[in-house]
């Protein structure tokens, strides 16, 4: 299976990075590995997306998360649209259009995982279901923002905030995002025709979950980003204890 192989690969790359990031022993001429990084999570978001919904709906939720966030983070790194006046730098390339092709894999990780989470906790879907996932997307800003701005500079932030000088629209701009979308995948999961039972690749969507975070968060230790490593940790540790207790058996 794909899945299996991809998902084999991701762990080795993960652990890798642990090691390298952990170190300090990353070469500049291996910065592309961060990329392919996410374009490696992107990619298991997008096959569970396959699994969960089928290879026609499954693709196009899938085409339509990824090229609607990488229009979104253009509009907003070109005008300030919904996050707030940013740039990014050439660090996470290859850029698109000024956009690092990797963010829209990031968004494929990001909603596939956050809708495990989040509808886990409330299995009806519906309006909460919405709000949980763009709560789960958030949860996850708090701890990459800072680190890929303050320490790894993939982007820089024109505007400014109390948050490691992060300006909060980009924050109510994620849990924007992630609630329409999670709204797309909610109107897909009411077609009950085209759902079929992945109770591994769940599972394995929370895991991912928790590998980013816990990735970042060391990260985020290393340089001493204290308030976001620590409160994304207990965040993260609190809606996965609740997404666990209350999922399907």
């Amino acid at each position: 299976m794909w899945e299996d192989r991809i998902f084999k690969l991701f762990i080795f790359w993960y652990i890798c990075g642990i090691i390298l990031l952990g170190f300090d022993l990353l070469p500049s001429w291996l910065e592309w590995a961060n990329a392919f990084f996410l374009i490696l999570a992107g990619t298991l978001g997008f096959l569970y997306f396959l699994k969960r919904f089928g290879l026609v709906s499954g693709t196009i939720l899938g085409i339509f998360i990824f090229f609607s966030t990488f229009i979104v983070e253009w509009a907003g790194s070109d005008s300030g649209f919904l996050f707030g006046s940013y740039d990014y730098t050439d660090r996470f390339a290859p850029n698109l259009f000024g956009v690092p092709i990797a963010i829209g894999f990031a968004w494929l990780m990001v909603m596939a995982t956050t809708h495990v989470v989040a509808r886990w906790i409330f299995p009806a879907g519906g309006l909460l279901y919405t709000v949980a996932g763009g709560i789960g997307a958030v949860i996850i800003d708090l701890i990459i923002d800072p680190v890929a701005y303050q320490i790894k500079e993939y982007w820089i932030w024109e505007d400014t905030g109390l948050y490691y000088d992060i300006p909060w629209t980009n924050f109510f701009g994620w849990f924007v995002v992630a609630f329409v979308l999670h709204m797309a995948i909610d109107f897909v999961m009411n077609k009950k025709s085209l759902v079929v039972t992945a109770e591994q690749a769940e599972k394995r969507m929370v895991l991912l979950y928790v590998l980013m975070i816990a990735m970042f968060v060391m990260l985020g230790l290393i340089g001493g980003l204290l308030l976001a490593s620590f409160l994304t940790a207990g965040l993260t540790t609190l809606i996965v204890f609740v997404a666990w207790k209350r999922r399907p058996i």
